[in-house]
């Protein structure tokens, strides 16, 4: 029998698609969904008859494992407690989007020891487990409606061409499926890059390459103030200089260490050059931010963030006000909890006292920072 064919481009309610999917996949039958990268054919990961029947779909060998798709990277952690902190990271800046990552888990903990014993077998048959989040509103939305998580590869036989379209799915697996969605042509046309978390390794290279994910893995240090031309830029170029000397190389190596430092602002108006007091302050200590500009905290660079330092308590009330999930890398830059006063409009020796004030509590916190 033809699977029902439904182009979500023309109806009236996406929802009422979204409800169809959930349903068939409860039924046990498969559904075929647009992806940003290539067509996808999913099942319910809590029907061991529905996931065994992907593998006879696909004519594929049990042994090669299937992803889960999951709708955040927060879910991730309730199927494998003990993520690590470099698959969090990648999660954190990747998902939603064209990556799969493979984790370690043990397989007695977390939701993953929920799921059938031929299901597990499936997506973890070597002790590592495939994570996806598709940066797809109708697979998305299937996902938080849905009991329990996706079991998701692309739509074609094994050893064809990945689909690109839902009529090259349709043509491909057809028969075997109860639904396709059809969005038109996947955005990028090609599969999601394998990222071996522990050591972000690619194992398959799709959309992002090797450089790209060693840049989403580097640790990213942010310095924020208010507008982000006295304070966080003197910040910023001290971090750079004190993290360099713990880590014994030049400041230019930095990034190739796998260390970002970057500095924003809660009320900055972007393309700002920094204050006159803050570029002498700072070139007294051999140190150049005439270059710098301003830019406003942005979702992304808190997102991205590994850890935050805010100059006063203040700062970091309003960043948790917008950003509750952030409370665990932020943290005011004393320890003491004092602010660092604002320097703006001062004098010069005002600037130098801020600078002091702000390397000395930079020394404590580099020390503490974990740069492997």
């Amino acid at each position: 029998m033809p699977p029902i064919v439904i182009d979500l481009r023309k109806t009236d309610d996406s929802r009422d698609v979204v409800h169809r999917a959930v349903q068939t996949l409860a039924e046990g039958q498969l559904v075929v969904f647009p992806t940003e990268t290539v067509y996808g054919v999913g099942a319910s990961a809590r029907s061991a008859e529905a996931v065994k029947r992907l593998f006879e779909a696909k004519g594929r060998d049990a042994s090669a494992p299937l992803a889960l798709a999951i709708k955040s990277a927060e879910e991730a952690l309730d199927y494998v407690p003990s993520l690590g902190r470099m698959a969090e990271r990648l999660a954190r800046r990747c998902w939603p989007g064209p990556v799969t990552l493979v984790v370690e888990y043990q397989a007695d903990q977390g939701l993953i020891s929920q799921l059938p014993e031929t299901v597990r077998q499936a997506v973890a048959p070597n002790g590592t487990l495939g994570f996806r989040v598709p940066a797809h509103d109708a697979l998305l939305d299937v996902l938080k409606m849905l009991a329990g998580p996706i079991a998701l590869t692309s739509a074609n036989r094994s050893g064809e061409p990945a689909a690109v379209n839902a009529q090259q799915a349709i043509d491909s697996l057809g028969e075997h499926v109860g639904l396709v969605i059809d969005d038109g042509p996947s955005r990028y046309g090609q599969p999601s890059t394998v990222v071996q978390a522990k050591d972000h390794q690619c194992l398959r290279e799709g959309v992002l390459n090797q450089a790209a994910i060693d840049r989403l893995s580097s640790m990213i240090i942010l310095l924020v103030c208010t507008g982000n031309t006295c304070r966080s830029p003197m910040a910023e170029a001290l971090t750079r200089k004190l993290v360099a000397e713990k880590l014994g190389c030049p400041e230019q190596e930095l990034e190739q260490r796998g260390i970002i430092v970057a500095s924003a602002g809660i009320a900055a108006v972007p393309g700002c050059g920094p204050s006159r007091e803050a570029v002498v302050a700072m070139k007294e200590k051999q140190l150049d931010i005439l270059k710098h500009v301003s830019q406003p905290l942005t979702d992304k660079l808190v997102r991205h963030a590994d850890v935050m330092f805010t100059m006063t308590g203040s700062h970091r009330q309003a960043i948790l006000r917008r950003w509750p999930d952030s409370a665990q890398r932020l943290f005011t830059l004393r320890p003491d909890g004092v602010d660092i006063s604002d320097p703006i409009g001062g004098s010069l020796a005002v600037y130098k006292e801020c600078a002091e004030q702000v390397e000395n509590a930079l020394r404590i916190r580099v020390e503490e920072l974990d740069l492997t």
